[in-house]
């Protein structure tokens, strides 16, 4: 009987393909490549014309004069900016760099403290979305209503004051007086900007095993253990984003100042990017402002730099 479901045989052995040799693969890696970049050339011009431009631009013009009209009128006088900015006399480093620092580790202070809380609370609570969907609210809104609310509410009859008076003390001249007019802002800024702090800080919390808490209730350990020992540690990797953001946002602070105090009372609330507005509107010195922008920059690459340091050999001690 003739088997005829095996397969049939033939007297050539079966041919087998042969590998690309080297020249071939290296013209298709070539291939891919040139594609690659056209896929990115829009992207790259982008970054090119909005980016690198501006920047070689402006660091131009820290070691020009120009009054900010005629590209024909820029004279290059070295480093005499960023001399002039640290010079005998100068306000850029007292107050304005000073102020600039203080509101935003004020921010970071408040706002990660804050979080903090409000992110463990809501984390207990039922209906989480409708309480972030709340704390979130204030980032929606528009930098000018909030702050010029919050200026109403600081006024001598607002609400602050309100309150205030209704526990028996006096009334504060929050934005009038040079000691608390930064101090005011700074919790206006910290507030603002909580709702994507508590967002990140309870996405953090979600990402924390249970059976850690289970395994600390087990052996006894309090709420006050539980929080420094499991949730704080666990919860590094969103401190540190939070951290960053929140001061990153309080060094560039600019809209929400002009608002309210618009640098006042005095130079009280004075910080760098209104400094860099009024030397490049207000004065014309545009080749100041430039300088102030490349000094700004440094020290938030310097303390991003410290902050990372920080966070990332805490988290290898722990």
């Amino acid at each position: 009987m003739v088997n005829t479901l095996a397969p049939e045989r033939t007297g050539r052995p079966a041919s087998r393909a042969r590998p690309p040799g080297p020249g071939l693969a290296a013209r298709a890696r070539r291939r891919q490549t040139v594609v690659a970049y056209l896929f990115l050339a829009p992207v790259l011009l982008f970054f090119a014309v909005f980016l690198v431009l501006p920047l070689g631009f402006a660091l131009l013009l820290s070691m020009s004069r120009w009054a900010g009209f005629d590209p024909g009128d820029i004279r290059p006088v070295g480093l005499d900016n960023f001399t002039g900015l640290f010079a005998r006399g100068s306000t850029f480093l007292t107050p304005v760099l000073t102020n600039t620092v203080l509101f935003a580790l004020g921010t970071v202070a408040v706002a990660l403290a804050g979080s903090v809380l409000v992110a463990t609370c809501v984390d207990r609570l039922r209906f989480q979305g409708l309480w972030r969907t709340l704390y979130f609210l204030p980032m929606v809104t528009t930098v000018v209503a909030v702050g010029n609310v919050w200026k109403y509410m600081y006024e001598p009859g607002g609400l602050v004051n309100g309150v205030l008076n209704a526990l028996g003390l006096g009334s504060v001249a929050f934005l009038q007086d040079p000691r608390t007019a930064l101090p005011a802002v700074v919790v206006v800024q910290a507030w603002a900007s909580a709702g994507s702090a508590v967002l990140v800080l309870t996405a953090g919390l979600k990402s924390i095993p249970r059976s850690y808490y289970e395994a600390a209730e087990l052996d006894g350990a309090g709420a006050g253990t539980v929080f420094r020992r499991i949730t704080l540690p666990l919860l590094r990797p969103s401190l540190l984003f939070v951290c960053v953001t929140q001061f990153l946002t309080g060094l560039q602070s600019f809209a929400l100042i002009t608002v309210m105090t618009k640098g006042g009372p005095g130079d009280a609330t004075a910080v760098a990017a209104l400094e860099m507005y009024r030397q490049a509107f207000s004065y014309g010195d545009w080749g100041t402002a430039s300088a102030a922008a490349f000094v700004l920059f440094v020290v938030v690459l310097v303390i991003t730099l410290v902050q990372l340091w920080v966070f990332r050999r805490k988290g290898e001690d722990a």
